[in-house]
């Protein structure tokens, strides 16, 4: 019998993950079956369940995938000397989630954001989805602070600043921005790009009289 090479098993584990997130984005948790994944996927039964049991799992897998993508994303910044500063690192970490996750929904709106607002949802009334989204928060928040760590060793933000603190900050913005995506409407990356840059320049705008 022929093996199965682990390309083969990534390939088919990705394609029951992007049918499930694209079910979910679309109709939500609830109001969407395993029948509905394996439609979407476009494979029988037994090929799913080899991979996963239900619902749940595909939910967790979904989860950690997704932040295992961004603090992927976010550990190239940290290579940097220094990193990108927040109003081109921010857009550009949007941008490039969109290149690695760039499924649309019916409407051709970009899925991630709807995703997310579904998992931050279920997340509220499942405690072993906030565990498994609490645990890829964290590691994500780590690589933030990371950042804001080099910002501070090359002297681009006070030594006294807390990096935890900076990078929840941070975080809330990409956060923020998705959920105006998802609930009003695409928007350029670049339009958070300028906003950030506005704010980031606010001490040095001068104002005032003589």
């Amino acid at each position: 019998m022929a093996r199965v090479s682990q390309e083969h098993l990534d390939a088919r584990r990705r394609q029951i993950l992007d049918g499930a997130a694209s079910c979910f984005a679309r109709n939500g948790f609830h109001a969407t079956s395993m029948q509905d994944v394996l439609k979407e996927a476009d494979l029988s039964a037994g090929a799913v369940y080899r991979y996963f049991r239900g619902k749940d799992e595909l939910i967790a897998a979904i989860v950690t995938d997704v932040l295992d993508t961004v603090r992927g994303i976010l550990e190239g910044a940290v290579r940097e000397s220094p990193p990108p500063l927040p109003d081109v690192l921010i857009p550009r970490a949007l941008a490039r989630m969109r290149e690695e996750r760039p499924a649309v929904l019916d409407d051709g709106s970009w899925m991630f954001p709807r995703l997310m607002i579904q998992v931050w949802t279920e997340t509220t009334r499942s405690p072993e989805l906030a565990v498994v989204l609490g645990e890829g928060y964290a590691n994500v928040r780590g690589v933030w602070a990371r950042v804001v760590e080099g910002y501070q060793e090359a002297g681009l933000m006070s030594a006294s600043a807390d990096a935890d603190v900076v990078a929840r900050a941070m975080i809330a913005l990409v956060q923020g921005y998705a959920a105006q995506m998802a609930l009003f409407g695409g928007l350029p990356e670049g339009t958070l790009g300028e906003g950030v840059r506005a704010l980031m320049g606010m001490g040095a705008a001068g104002g005032g009289g003589a």
